[in-house]
């Protein structure tokens, strides 16, 4: 082999190994993007919660969809209520699908889509109590609220006297439970599901104190998520696939 020959398949071993390694990272951040991570409580049936030790529920199927509809892997997260903003800032993960209330506040640290849904802050009491008859009547009352939640600013309208807990269930549950709490301020849809469920001896107080839009959380400044995962909710209300899920959940579409 001459002197030319050598230096040739020299210079184009070089080159193979130089253009490999520039495209691995490449190829690698590729398929990082084909995931859609998400993240929810895991602690909020029926949207999100855990069945046979996966998660499942109406978020976690509106998420699944979503990522479908951009040629995405849906990857389902769990994460403490609390911390659900702080780990998507610290990109633990790409959304918040977790019924989360579109406020001023978060707005300030994330953006939200256009809702998925909306639903009310409803007052819950004792299926037994006849002296509550109105919100009015919770003044000076004991109120269970969801930590962190946007129920827990509505609740001290009516009284200081809180009662925090980290699932609505177990929230619901203890109005069952004489001398825990007077009342329970959660989402609609969440409270008579619950009922429905475990057959709670429970009951909604009034109408909705108010109405809240739901919305998927992504990091401040992240358009093109936000614009994606807005097409890809029209698109699914569109084909139909959103209407199939809220139906498998609620009987009904909740985006109505």
């Amino acid at each position: 082999m001459n002197k030319t020959i050598r230096s040739l398949l020299a210079a184009t071993g070089t080159l193979a190994v130089v253009t490999t390694a520039t495209l691995m990272p490449v190829a690698a951040a590729q398929a990082e993007q084909e995931t859609f991570s998400y993240a929810m409580t895991g602690l909020y049936p029926p949207f999100s919660y855990r069945e046979n030790g996966e998660l499942t529920g109406f978020d976690v199927e509106i998420g699944r969809a979503l990522a479908e509809e951009m040629g995405m892997e849906a990857e389902a997260v769990g994460n403490p209520w609390q911390t659900l903003i702080a780990a998507l800032r610290s990109d633990r993960f790409d959304a918040v699908i977790g019924s989360m209330a579109i406020t001023e506040e978060r707005q300030q640290q994330v953006d939200f889509t256009d809702p998925y849904y909306s639903s009310g802050a409803q007052v819950f009491i004792s299926a037994d109590d006849e002296e509550l008859t109105s919100v009015d009547d919770l003044r000076g009352k004991t109120i269970g609220v969801l930590v962190a939640s946007s129920f827990a600013d509505a609740a001290k309208e009516y009284s200081d006297d809180l009662t925090t807990y980290t699932d609505d269930v177990t929230a619901l549950r203890d109005l069952t439970v004489r001398g825990r709490v007077d009342a329970v301020i959660t989402d609609q849809l969440v409270g008579e599901n619950a009922i429905m469920k475990a057959n709670l001896a429970v009951k909604p107080l009034g109408e909705p104190i108010y109405v809240d839009d739901i919305g998927i959380a992504v990091n401040k400044g992240n358009e093109e998520m936000l614009e994606r995962l807005n097409q890809a909710l029209a698109a699914i209300k569109e084909n139909g696939r959103y209407a199939e899920i809220s139906e498998q959940y609620f009987g009904r579409d909740i985006s109505q």
